[in-house]
């Protein structure tokens, strides 16, 4: 199983290879993008990419020196036609430049890259919402040789689907940022927090009245209060625990290291550690996590055993516990944790 990560600076590829990561991705805005559409939207993320083919160049240099590949991500929200003759050209350039495998977020995109782009691989983007076998198969008729599997599709989903549809490589998140809603079918920006920040984590007065006008009585009111206090710590969770970390430096938030020994028994081929726009030392330390994990699976030690070392890494058993970090939450359910 490979374990790739998130990348923004040519000077991250040592410690995050020395790390264990086998796969980096990384994102590309060129000036020429910026000046011909007054935009940076060649990918989902304002922050965390790249502006020159230069460092381009040498990101990919350094990473083919360790034997590890690089990949593109093409996942903006929404392309329009004029941009498709500028993605062809990045893309020829990426290839040309040493690069192994586009991560692509737009139907017509994938199409035409299978039709007219360079003859590295195509990765389904989790934006493309991967989440059964059907949708699999229309990917991998469309070029893709690999497709991420969203947030939030289950392991019963991923089992399925991988079963059903050969031919085709399957990678799920593994680490770091959790989505409030469907990624693949949210429209909103990510702004930065003086500009309002993510719509979906919008501090939002509510006002609850009955649908018969009558008065709230004490009962209601707590119980829908309750309710509001659950979903702010819901959103806590999923937004990293507040991005906090260890005194080491181990990332909290969404996490599927427990999920490990059933992700490599059904055949997935990849975990993913999101967040290209972090620094450094969080996307060091995460790969650290999953590689120290990975490591017990591959040793063959118990599932048991294998989550309890998961679990023991930050040292904060309480927070796995309340499954809210959890991407892959049935494996709690299902009653294997330690």
């Amino acid at each position: 199983m490979k374990i790739v990560a998130p990348i923004s600076a040519v000077d991250e590829v040592q410690p995050l290879v020395e790390a264990g990561a086998d796969e980096l991705y990384c994102g590309m805005v060129p000036v020429e993008w910026t000046e011909r559409f007054r935009s940076a939207g060649v990918n989902r993320r304002i922050f965390g990419n790249l502006t020159n083919y230069d460092d381009l160049g040498r990101l990919i240099e350094q990473a083919g020196e360790r034997g590890v590949a690089i990949s593109l991500v093409l996942n903006a929200q929404h392309y329009a036609e004029e941009h498709m003759d500028a993605l062809l050209e990045l893309s020829h350039r990426f290839a040309s430049l040493g690069g192994s495998a586009l991560i692509v977020g737009d139907i017509g995109l994938l199409a035409l890259l299978a039709a007219e782009g360079p003859a590295i691989r195509r990765h389904a983007s989790s934006l493309l919402s991967c989440r059964n076998a059907d949708a699999a198969a229309f990917h991998r008729e469309l070029g893709a040789h690999r497709a991420i599997f969203p947030r939030d599709v289950t392991l019963a989903e991923m089992v399925r689907t991988v079963a059903a549809t050969p031919g085709l490589e399957f990678e799920a998140f593994i680490l770091n940022d959790g989505c409030v809603f469907e990624e693949g079918n949210c429209h909103t920006i990510h702004l930065p927090s003086r500009q309002g920040g993510p719509i979906c984590i919008d501090g939002y007065e509510t006002d609850h009245r009955r649908v018969d006008f009558g008065p709230l009585s004490d009962e209601e009111r707590g119980r829908l209060e309750a309710n509001e206090e659950s979903y702010r710590q819901w959103l806590w969770y999923r937004f990293s625990c507040g991005f906090a970390t260890t005194a080491q430096g181990l990332p909290f938030g969404p996490c599927g290291l427990c999920a490990l020994p059933a992700l490599a028994a059904e055949g997935v081929v990849a975990v993913k550690i999101a967040g290209r726009e972090g620094n450094t030392g969080r996307k060091v330390q995460s790969v650290r996590m999953v590689r120290s994990t990975l490591d017990q699976v591959e040793a063959g030690r118990a599932v048991a055993a294998t989550m309890a070392f998961a679990q023991g890494l930050r040292e904060r058993p309480d927070l796995c516990r309340s499954g809210y970090m959890c991407y892959y939450r049935e494996i709690l359910a299902d009653g294997r944790a330690p």
